[in-house]
């Protein structure tokens, strides 16, 4: 029994089972292995009978004794650690028992503690209700009390005519009586019959104020409007005011101008559209000064009334003013210019050109005053009306149901149908303005002194961009497109065609040369209209560069800055016609000018360049050619370098390299050519470049590049030098010619042997 109790006690600790070390015993104790420890290995060792196996279990058993001696050896050994612990944990478990007690004693004096404050806060509440009971009777007792001196105040200030202190009695009683609406019915009765006698006397009185124009009286009444609970009342009246007010001004006013015009009529004539004391704009901006100044002056009454709302309301009312008494002004004024019958006699002569007997249209002089007068009437309205709406997108606390409806009344009103038909007007009589201003500057065209151009490029060019920012101050996106529309048309046909006009004179070239010397009179005249050319296409961008800058403050929406792309790519357009028409104009000056040249070019044919060194060595004292065609250019075209614009002339110049390039590559090519004339065509090449480059501002490099190359090849030593400069070993020289151009000229020289030059891989 101790055994098998020792064996489970060694199975519960998991200790290791002792093996033998041989392989037979390993091998045997697979078969016959026991499990030392567990109840089954008792019954295998009563079973045995064989005397080997009972020795080799007997070692194994006192192998797994030693085993778990080892290991009650190893626990042992951390006693000492245990009890130290131990020792530990039983001081602790003493100061654990002190802390208990002293917890449970705190535990009780918290739970008596908060009884007794459930106990009294049940006392504070039980009090506080007395308490607020007792002050809402006090409250009600010194309402009554109020109201009744609030009573008797408000007879004895009417008695006195003290209205203002009547209105603080009836405020304060009102709002005692909100508050206590369960008592004091007889006093209310009371105080309400006195309200009603006043609300009559204020009204009364306010009346009578508002007939004799007393502003101070009125302002003393109107404020007794809101103690009486009467805010929308006396803000409807008080408006009402102001409107009178405002429409008897601007009555005086505008009768005053009729009056100077019936005057004018009668002393001059209706012919007379120029008397400065007949002012519309200075009628029209006293209107808009009155209506601004009624709402920026009582904004404090108007916000006491009925807060912003209150703004807002009388802002709408004030408009309707406007658009009675501002659309008459604008109607009287289109009746004082006749505008009607203007725009009617310039459509009739827009529609019958060539018809006789059409009534000539109005001076453009006075065209230009009435511009400018509807454009500083239509301004004012754009900037009244702006100001308007910008004073109620201030306000914070509106009703947001208000903006929409002003800005509708704004807009679609009478007096904004006034202003659309003076647009339509001022479309009119813009267009007829910029179209006889432009004519006008063509038709006087003249030499400016001091000046590349004539002056009808300065003049036309400034009536355009002075039609096209009047334009654009008008701020309404029809005038714009349809102006620049119109600019467009007068640049694309009878602009354009007065451009070229000069250029089409016939025998152009035996005048320009007019017995064989240059003329300058008419040098200077063609000068002048290549100039026209350049200096227009320039100005183009520059208009369309203003117009976009100016219409992108002015018209911030997408749609209208479409519209206006739009119209501003014709003028883009415009100045590549008129570019493809300098350029026609230049080749058609160059065409002229070259066959002056090109005698000298064709004597090169004549020239040798199979040099000995004796023949080399005397075309550097006696140049054979390159000096006569520099001194036939100068000639025939340097003189015209200072009635040309430094662009025109340079690509005047360039015009003429690109005849002298291929005419001279074309000599060359038929020419057979030694080392030493290679280097001579190099140094004729040099010298050329040399000089054209002073000539221009442009670099001429480009042009001689590949007569420069062909000398290059020319100057090689032998064929396959040129495989230095080819391919990849060309460096950062671009070759201009092809490759059989190459075996082409390599074949020029009398010493180069076609095999070697054929056998090239280029």
């Amino acid at each position: 029994m101790k055994y098998n109790s020792f064996c489970e006690e060694g199975q519960k600790r998991n200790m290791p089972t002792p093996v033998a070390n041989d392989e037979s015993a390993e091998n045997e104790k697979a078969e016959n292995s026991v499990r030392f420890g567990t109840a089954e290995a008792l019954e295998e060792v009563m079973k045995l009978t064989d005397v080997g196996t009972m020795t080799r279990l007997l070692h194994e058993c006192i192998a797994y004794q030693r085993a778990l001696d080892l290991d009650l050896e190893n626990l042992l050994s951390h006693r000492s650690d245990l009890d130290r612990q131990l020792h530990h944990l039983q001081k602790s478990a003493e100061v654990l028992h002190i802390v208990r007690g002293e917890s449970d004693h705190v535990l009780s004096n918290v739970r008596s503690t908060s009884h007794l404050a459930d106990q009294v806060s049940g006392k504070v509440r039980e009090l506080d209700l007395a308490q607020s009971r007792v002050n809402d009777t006090l409250s009600r007792i010194d309402a009554i009390v109020e109201r009744g001196n609030c009573i008797d105040g408000v007879k004895k200030a009417m008695d006195a005519e003290d209205y203002e202190s009547a209105a603080n009695f009836v405020q304060i009683f009102l709002q005692i009586d909100a508050r206590y609406k369960d008592s004091g019915s007889d006093q209310r009765d009371q105080l309400m019959a006195s309200k009603k006698q006043l609300e009559g006397i204020v009204r009364k009185r306010l009346a009578a104020a508002v007939d004799q124009r007393d502003h101070h009286t009125i302002l003393r009444f109107i404020k007794l409007y809101a103690p009486l609970r009467l805010e929308e009342e006396g803000l409807q009246v008080y408006v009402g005011y102001l409107k009178k007010v405002i429409s008897m001004r601007s009555r005086i006013e505008f009768e005053h101008v009729v009056e100077l015009m019936e005057q004018q009529a009668s002393d001059s004539g209706l012919g007379n559209y120029q008397n400065e004391q007949v002012n519309f704009v200075g009628c029209l901006t006293n209107l808009f000064k009155d209506i601004v100044l009624a709402v920026e002056e009582n904004n404090e009454i108007l916000q006491s009334l009925c807060g912003e709302d209150g703004i807002v309301y009388a802002i709408c009312e004030l408009q309707e003013e406007c658009d009675s008494r501002g659309s008459l002004i604008l109607k009287k004024y289109m009746d004082y210019r006749q505008l009607g019958k203007l725009t009617s006699e310039i459509n009739a002569q827009n529609k019958n050109l060539l018809a006789v007997g059409v009534p000539e249209g109005p001076d453009p002089r006075d065209v230009e005053l009435y511009l400018e007068e509807m454009l500083s009437l239509m301004q004012l309205g754009e900037d009244y009306t702006e100001f308007m709406l910008s004073k109620i997108r201030g306000l914070s606390s509106v009703d947001p149901e208000l903006l929409p409806r002003a800005t509708k009344s704004f807009k679609s009103g009478n007096f904004s149908k006034v202003v659309q038909d003076i647009t339509g007007f001022y479309v009119i009589l813009e267009g007829f303005f910029m179209v006889e201003n432009v004519r006008k500057a063509i038709k006087i065209d003249e030499q400016v002194p001091d000046s590349l151009t004539t002056s009808m490029v300065d003049d036309v060019f400034y009536v355009l961009q002075s039609c096209c920012r009047r334009a654009i101050s008008t701020l309404n996106i029809n005038s714009v497109i349809a102006v620049l529309s119109g600019a467009s048309s007068l640049l694309a046909n009878e602009y354009h065609e007065a451009l070229q006009q000069k250029m089409r004179e016939p025998n152009l070239g035996a005048r320009l040369f007019l017995g064989g010397v240059g003329v300058q009179k008419t040098g200077t005249e063609i000068a002048t209209a290549l100039n026209n050319m350049d200096v227009s296409s320039e100005y183009v961008l520059k208009l369309r560069h203003e117009i976009e800058e100016q219409c992108a403050e002015a018209f911030p929406a997408p749609a209208d800055r479409e519209r206006i792309k739009s119209c501003l790519s014709e003028l883009g357009d415009m100045s590549n016609n008129f570019k493809q028409l300098l350029n026609a104009g230049m080749e058609q000056l160059v065409a002229t000018v070259t066959p002056r040249i090109r005698p000298v070019l064709d004597s090169v044919a004549t020239i040798s360049y199979e040099l000995s060194e004796a023949e080399y060595a005397d075309n550097e004292v006696n140049d054979p050619w390159v000096q006569r065609l520099l001194h036939a250019v100068e000639t025939n075209a340097g003189w015209l370098q200072p009635v040309m614009t430094a662009n025109n002339y340079d690509s005047f110049v360039h015009l003429v390299i690109d005849f002298i390039t291929k005419r001279l590559e074309v000599i060359m090519m038929q020419k057979r050519f030694s080392q030493l004339g290679g280097l001579q065509l190099d140094r004729d090449a040099r010298t050329l470049v040399s000089h054209f480059s002073g000539m221009t501002q442009r670099t001429v490099r480009d042009k001689f590049a590949r007569l420069t190359q062909m000398a290059t090849i020319l100057n090689l030593e032998k064929v396959s030098e040129i495989l230095d400069f080819w391919g990849e070993n060309s460096g950062p020289m671009t070759w201009r010619l092809t490759p059989a151009e190459v075996r082409r000229v390599l074949g020029l020289r009398v010493d180069f042997r076609p095999e070697a030059i054929a056998a090239l891989k280029l």
